[in-house]
């Protein structure tokens, strides 16, 4: 799959990257902001987004929602060391295909990467 990474830390990314490249995905994009984020999105026409929930400028919770207004049917995977039930219903609400919390084991990312083919 192709994929688009949303995350301001670049070890994270670099991490994301590696476990995706290792198990056969591409990245075909990263932004680092809401703004690099949505342009990559619409140029890229990614078909996974592997979305931070905290960034710059606007939340990934509000992020979602622009993403989804651009392609309803898009898969994001939300990236985040936060849980709480009501940011998980916000995201349940808009559309999230999966919740990766931070930290994973490459298992859990493996399985995930299944579940969304």
């Amino acid at each position: 799959m192709r994929v688009l990474l949303v995350e301001d830390n670049a070890l994270t990314r670099f991490t994301i990257k590696s476990l995706l490249d290792k198990i056969g995905h591409e990245v075909v994009g990263e932004a680092e902001d809401a703004a690099e984020a949505l342009e990559c999105f619409k140029r890229l026409k990614p078909d996974v987004v592997f979305l931070d929930l905290i960034l710059p400028g606007k939340s990934g919770v509000e992020i979602l929602g622009e993403l989804r207004a651009v392609d309803p049917d898009a898969k994001i995977v939300v990236v985040t060391a936060v849980e709480q039930d009501e940011i998980d219903r916000r995201l349940a609400d808009k559309g999230v295909n999966a919740i990766l919390r931070k930290p994973f084991s490459y298992e859990d990312f493996k399985t995930l990467m299944k579940d969304l083919a």
